[in-house]
């Protein structure tokens, strides 16, 4: 089986992972959250097979959320959006710069940051410029 498809995102107002999880949950409860975008995925079947939406806050990549699906939502202006549901469960990842971008990428999984070990999900991620120069000598 082929390696899954994965998403990349900037998470905007979120200078920390509970930041997402905090609202979320307000906004969610436990059950699947969703992230709505004006595009709709062309690569759809590949990120179902597996994906997640990988989470950038304030450059550095830091945690990942499965996706469970696709659905489309019209906005109050009319306009057909893809709603990325998501498992209610964030996945802490290894740090991982990313430069800044707009809207979503998509993400081989050999580029993808792993998930970090149990135990180590309350950890705070490395110094911007130390994992920059880290990523540098291909240490990242």
């Amino acid at each position: 089986m082929a390696d899954p498809l994965h998403m990349i995102k900037l998470c905007v107002g979120a200078d920390r992972v509970e930041d997402l999880t905090d609202w979320q949950a307000a906004r969610f409860g436990d059950g699947v959250a969703e992230h709505v975008t004006r595009m709709w995925p062309k690569r759809a079947a590949e990120l179902l097979a597996g994906g997640s939406l990988y989470w950038v806050f304030k450059g550095v990549v830091l945690a990942r959320q499965p996706i469970v699906g696709l659905r489309e939502r019209i906005g109050a202006d009319g306009i057909s959006r893809c709603a990325i549901q998501l498992d209610p469960n964030v996945i802490r990842t290894e740090a991982q710069p990313r430069r800044p971008f707009q809207g979503w990428r998509y993400l081989a999984a050999a580029d993808a940051p792993r998930d970090l070990a149990p135990g180590r999900d309350r950890e705070d991620p490395l110094p911007r410029d130390l994992m920059a120069a880290l990523s540098e000598i291909g240490l990242r």
